[in-house]
């Protein structure tokens, strides 16, 4: 594998953290542009993962029929138009439908980078390049925050989605001059829709794809409630400016980021099964301390950012070796499992908006409280493993 490929790889896959990350600190003023109550906008955010869980099946399903160039050039276009849609919207609605659309495009630089991985290598070297991903997809939680911080002080939110669609057609222009195509002709599956139902009923059944697939979407949700909810908790609720808060979040990416590169040393010493049990059990500590001081309602700021920075840091450890583990076993059908993993994720981590929203209350529970759930899952899912 050429040493710049996981570069592109991460680049493209950066899309869905940068769609998400980005607006988030324009939820105050995309609702009272379009005069909604507040919460509002979480609506956008969960079309978002609907569309991503859609569009990840069909795109896994076209990269394993087709390749993986030709379903990612068109899923970016296909993007592109959603986020001009996103930008030119007139209404919280209209927004919303074309946050779905820029998702069901965008989910195959999400999908088809993970195929390409497991195209190309397995096992440890797997888990090194998925590291070298999250390298480089960590980037941006760190800067989209800032960005759209930045760019909502000079110009409004509408050139949020205008930065999102320029980035995917620069992404797309990337992977037609530089991505080589990675699934030959000889390995791509022609099924019909009974067989393709087939193919995933059989790709569920697997003990160690369930698995795994079930402790990713716990880190996931886990993760993606303090996404949905970190802005309400420290703008909303404590008051930090926005760009106090864009540094915040940095901080939490900065931790994900760095223990991500200590995952493939760590395996070699520890062993998959030992790391990620440790893992888990330090995502429950540090969420469950976190409830804790969110229940009492007496906690400043300071105090719940090193529990959510040492959940983060150890999601680092989760996320990577699940999906290393879901996709080991499915080498001639990588494109369909990476889909139907990526699929059950988002649409779990989709939930997250939707109760993130029911249960908005003005303080850090319901936040503290998801991700407390999402931490219990991945307890009980890693001990769920086959070799456990």
């Amino acid at each position: 594998m050429p040493a710049w490929l996981p570069l592109l790889l991460g680049f493209m896959t950066a899309i869905g953290p940068l769609s998400t990350d980005m607006y988030l600190p324009a939820f105050p003023a995309i609702e009272a542009g379009f005069g909604v109550p507040p919460g509002s906008a979480e609506l956008t955010l969960a079309t978002w993962f609907v569309g991503l869980s859609a569009g990840q099946l069909v795109q896994g399903t076209l990269g394993d029929r087709l390749g993986r160039r030709r379903p990612l050039l068109v899923g970016l276009w296909i993007y592109v138009l959603g986020s001009v849609g996103c930008a030119m919207s007139t209404s919280i609605e209209m927004l919303a439908v074309c946050r779905c659309i820029a998702a069901f495009g965008g989910s195959a630089s999400m999908v088809l980078p993970r195929a390409v991985v497991r195209d190309m290598a397995d096992g440890h070297e797997a888990a090194r390049l998925m590291s070298r991903l999250m390298l480089v997809m960590g980037a941006a939680p760190i800067l989209a925050p800032s960005l759209g911080g930045l760019m909502l002080g000079f110009g409004g939110w509408r050139p949020i989605f205008w930065f999102g669609a320029g980035y995917a057609v620069i992404s797309s222009l990337l992977v037609w001059r530089l991505l080589p195509e990675t699934l030959e002709p000889s390995r791509r599956l022609k099924l019909g829709p009974t067989q393709l139902l087939a193919r995933y009923l059989q790709i569920l059944r697997e003990p160690s794809f369930l698995a795994h697939t079930a402790m990713g979407c716990a880190a996931m949700f886990l993760t993606f409630a303090y996404v949905g909810g970190a802005a309400g908790v420290f703008v909303g609720l404590y008051g930090l400016s926005p760009s106090a808060f864009a540094i915040l979040f940095g901080v939490n990416a900065a931790g994900f980021i760095l223990f991500s590169q200590f995952n493939p040393p760590l395996l070699l010493r520890l062993g998959p099964v030992r790391l990620v049990r440790i893992a888990t059990l330090a995502l429950l500590a540090a969420t469950l301390l976190l409830a804790l001081l969110a229940w009492s309602g007496l906690a400043p700021w300071w105090m719940l950012v090193p529990c959510i920075a040492v959940a983060m840091s150890f999601a680092a450890f989760v996320m990577p070796n699940a999906a290393v583990g879901a996709l080991s076993r499915h080498a001639m059908q990588a494109g369909s499992a990476s889909a139907l993993m990526g699929t059950l994720q988002f649409g779990v981590a989709g939930t997250s908006g939707f109760l993130l929203s029911h249960f908005a209350d003005g303080t850090a529970r319901p936040m503290a409280a998801l991700m407390l759930l999402g931490a219990i899952g991945t307890v009980v899912a890693e001990r769920r493993r086959p070799g456990a």
